[in-house]
């Protein structure tokens, strides 16, 4: 029986002159900048002692350590992976540089054993050397073998002879699912595949793609990017990823692997690029297994890359020799040139180097002859190292994110699984830059507009739209047209124009419901809504309205853009308001929806577009994750500056704005300072598990949280997906009203923390980078602040948190022009300011240090947490 299997060539073009020139830029540099390309290392004989260093090199740790992963986790990640609305279709499943697949077949073994992979998977391995190809692609399909018997009628398996690019543009250009759906019932058969249709031409194709380990860039072969209103992701040199319309598109979710931490050998910012780059359809079930090596001990990495067996720098010795060939010359002398390993712990990054020994000479080429002096250094490689910060940042930058991370027994290496979800809000990087929270750009529009509409349209059954979720505010309905109504009202206003079609869309949605009040009738006055549901307009008529207001829109900014219109303060702030009230009230209308998610009143749909938790393993993961060994830590006595300096004033229609003002609410203004006696506040929110051991003490005194309900005898908490086991949210933080929480301080020994308290806390130990905010995830996470070593840098788990500081008027507070009574209508003595964001709070929210959101202090629905505070 034949076990050849199929290896097409995608590549376009011979690469090797491209690949000549580029080794004579790098050597033709100025001496101390000289460079050799990585993707050198990776000839036919460089495969070769790159897989003995793997095998052989125990202080090589990285494949070990995935591999690691992969023995004890495939299973796991094939079943994240066949999860959801795609996960019955089959799958298409894509490896950058694919390598000796010894890691893969673990993968592809759990692909075939999965029970809801029957709908066909097919596996592509793409690599630029077609001769490891056809080795390695027969090796796992051997006629006989376990794994061959495995995939039978399960995987079916196929090569692709080309570079990173030349798979991605494959991908883009809808080439690969048309390769997926011409195969017929045998093709997952590989008992009977035919022999492989390889081209034996194809060889040794070098571009400026490294496979698995490599650093060389892409970066000046990629396509421009698309313009700055795309969001984030599309914002580089790569191509940007194909939408749900394009050739590309098909029913079956693609599975990108990225294995080796082969992006480490990028750098960081081309890294970020290059993951942008994928063709990761959003909201799709697309996803990539990335790996990333840690920032690990000196001595540990240095051995890694220079074990005393000889194999690394065998491997990058046969560089230079594969360099000469390229070159046509026998003068690149090994024996001139010694290999250098270092490692720089302040950049995080494993550097290898050629380091001249004698002083000679090489000529290049008929024109250009280099001399080299004795100990100068010629770089080949870089391995960038990441630590949990930096992968972060680093999915950030690349729109990504993290449905589920696996680590190796000794966490030094790990595996991300990331998506490209329906909508994704970048987390502001450096909070202090204005820029960040002044004027929307019309990408923040666009992502705030899907995410509004995967809230309301794709979370809402049209059955639900005329009912109250909770019973202290207006229908669903009212708040899909209430959004588009706020938004028309004050462009109306800023540019003296008639509202949008029709006219009485203002009257019906112009209430200025507001999430601080527990009272409809007790918002500001305005005209009644419907009472009887035949009143209301069509749902369909206001979702036209919508989109007529968001055309408006982007034609305000395309005057702007254009010189038409001057871009004045006011309109800067217009804009900035606007958006942020929706963003508000995307949450308010979540924490609603969150009381009618699954049983015991079915009704709320999940999110679309973002992976399904994997409760059973995040439980482990945080069952396992290291545990606080101190509870409190000393703040104070000190001053803490509260506020910003952002006054609102009447002539701002006539002052130009340079459009990176920092913008804020009325009570965040102005800057002021306030003292912070000696206290010992807690490292940690108050957890669900600690709440239930005080309510079943005090349940005939103590009401049940809102976030929590009682099924069969047994306590479990809400979320959007439905409610899960106490079990699985035992350390979330507890959401409850500043009632419930301060009663619980008081009985504890403490109590809530004022507003200055909770502002110095947040200041030194909580880091913006770690917030779960920005829908990140869809639910809380363990509100453990991070160990003390760290410095206890991490996040609250993804609530705002109640301070015992009654909402008031301050010294210099001014109420806004635009809004008056955001805040003032609520100075009742009733309200209490909250600090921080939850996991459905916008970045540009969440992490503006000035914001100060309030509650009434019975209102019991909000994602609102607390922590204890002890006087000293």
């Amino acid at each position: 029986m034949a076990n050849g299997v199929e290896i097409h060539n995608i590549t376009r073009g011979d690469g090797k002159l491209d690949l000549r020139a580029e080794i004579i830029q790098g050597l033709a540099q100025a001496a101390g900048q000289r460079r050799i390309p990585t993707v050198v290392l990776y000839d036919e004989p460089g495969l070769k002692l790159y897989d003995a260093i793997t095998t052989e090199a125990k202080e090589y740790y990285l494949f070990a350590s995935e591999e690691d992963i992969l023995r004890r986790s495939a299973g796991d990640v094939v079943s994240i992976l066949s999860a959801g609305e795609h996960g019955s279709e089959g799958a298409m499943v894509l490896e950058l540089g694919a390598g000796a697949l010894r890691k893969t077949s673990l993968l592809l073994d759990a692909f075939a054993k999965h029970k809801s992979t029957a709908g066909r998977t097919t596996y592509y391995a793409l690599d630029l050397e077609h001769k490891e190809l056809v080795r390695t692609l027969e090796g796992i399909t051997e006629p006989g073998s376990e794994l061959a018997s495995a995939l039978a009628g399960r995987v079916a398996v196929r090569g692709l002879c080309g570079t990173y690019e030349d798979g991605i543009r494959f991908v883009n250009d809808g080439e690969l699912a048309a390769l997926d759906s011409g195969f017929g019932k045998d093709a997952w058969d590989s008992e009977s595949a035919p022999r492989g249709r390889s081209n034996p031409d194809v060889i040794a194709r070098c571009s400026k793609q490294a496979p698995r380990h490599a650093s060389a860039s892409p970066m000046s072969t990629m396509s421009t990017a698309s313009s700055n209103d795309e969001p984030a992701y599309a914002s580089s040199g790569y191509t940007t990823p194909p939408s749900d319309d394009t050739p590309a598109s098909t029913s079956k979710p693609l599975h990108i692997l990225f294995l080796g931490s082969s992006v480490g050998n990028f750098p960081r910012d081309d890294g970020a690029a290059f993951l942008r780059s994928l063709p990761l359809r959003p909201g799709s079930g697309d996803t990539l297994l990335l790996g990333l090596d840690g920032r690990n001990d000196k001595e540990l990495v240095e051995r890694a890359y220079h074990d005393p067996a000889g194999h690394t720098e065998r491997f990058i010795m046969n560089g230079l020799k594969a360099a000469g060939r390229v070159l046509g010359t026998d003068e690149l002398d090994v024996k001139k040139w010694a290999y250098e390993s270092r490692y720089n712990e302040d950049l995080g990054r494993h550097e290898a180097y050629y380091k001249c020994t004698e002083p000679h000479t090489v000529k290049l080429d008929s024109e250009l002859t280099v001399s080299f002096v004795k100990d100068e250094l010629v770089h080949i490689e870089n391995a960038y190292k990441y630590s949990d910060e930096d992968a972060h940042a680093l999915f950030d930058a690349a729109g990504l994110r993290v449905v589920h991370r696996w680590q190796c027994t000794r966490k030094l290496y790990s595996l991300y699984m990331l998506e490209r979800p329906a909508f994704f809000f970048p987390l502001v990087k450096t909070p202090s830059t204005t820029a960040s929270f002044g004027m929307p750009t019309v990408s923040d529009w666009r992502e705030m507009w899907k995410a509004w509409d995967v809230v309301t349209t794709g979370m809402i059954p049209r059955s639900m739209m005329h009912e109250r979720p909770i019973d202290l505010r207006h229908i669903c309905l009212f708040y899909l047209g209430h959004i588009p109504a706020f938004l028309d009202i004050h462009l109306s206003r800023l540019l003296g124009e008639p509202h949008t079609e029709p006219e009485s869309y203002k009257d019906i949605f112009e209430r200025g419901i507001d999430p601080h009040v527990d009272d409809p009738t007790q918002c500001h006055p305005h005209s009644e809504v419907p009472t009887n549901e035949e009143d209301w307009p069509a749902l369909d008529d206001i979702l036209a309205f919508r989109d007529r207001v968001r055309a408006r829109l982007m034609r305000l900014y395309d005057d702007v853009a254009a010189g038409k219109r001057a871009l004045s303060r006011k309109m800067a702030r217009v804009l900035f308001m606007t958006l942020e009230h929706e963003g508000f009230h995307a949450e308010t209308l979540l924490y609603m929806l969150l009381q009618r998610a699954g049983p015991p009143a079915p009704g709320t749909l999940p999110p679309s577009g973002f992976a399904l938790p994997p409760w059973d393993l995040l439980r482990a993961e945080w069952e396992a994750a290291p545990k606080l060994t101190e509870h409190t830590v000393e703040l104070g006595p000190t001053e803490v500056v509260l506020g910003h300096d952002d006054v609102e004033t009447p002539d701002e229609a006539e002052r130009p704005s340079s459009g990176d003002e920092e913008f804020g609410w009325d009570n965040e203004s102005p800057k002021r300072s306030a003292h912070v006696g000696k206290v010992r506040m807690s490292w940690r929110c108050i957890t669900n598990g600690e709440y239930l051991a005080f309510y079943e003490k005090q349940k005939d005194t103590t009401e049940l949280p809102k976030s929590w309900v009682l099924l069969d005898g047994r306590f479990m908490v809400r979320t959007l997906y439905g409610p899960v086991e106490m079990e699985v949210a035992y350390e979330w933080p507890v959401l409850a009203s500043y009632d419930a929480l301060s009663t619980y301080a008081t009985v504890k020994g403490g109590r809530l923390p004022t507003e200055p308290e909770l502002r110095l806390f947040l200041d030194q130990f909580h880091h913006s980078n770690a917030q779960n905010v920005g829908f990140r995830n869809w639910h809380p996470t363990p509100s453990t602040m991070g160990l003390p070593a760290t410095g206890g840098k991490g996040s609250n788990g993804g609530a705002w948190e109640w301070t015992s500081t009654v909402l008031d008027a301050h010294e210099g507070f001014q109420s806004s022009i635009l809004y008056p009574g955001y805040s003032s209508d609520f100075f009742d003595g009733k309200h209490m300011v909250v600090l921080g964001g939850s996991y459905a709070t916008i970045p540009r929210i969440a992490q503006r240090r000035t914001v100060r959101n309030f509650y009434q202090h019975n209102y019991p629905y909000a994602w609102v947490a607390g922590r204890v505070v002890y006087d000293a």
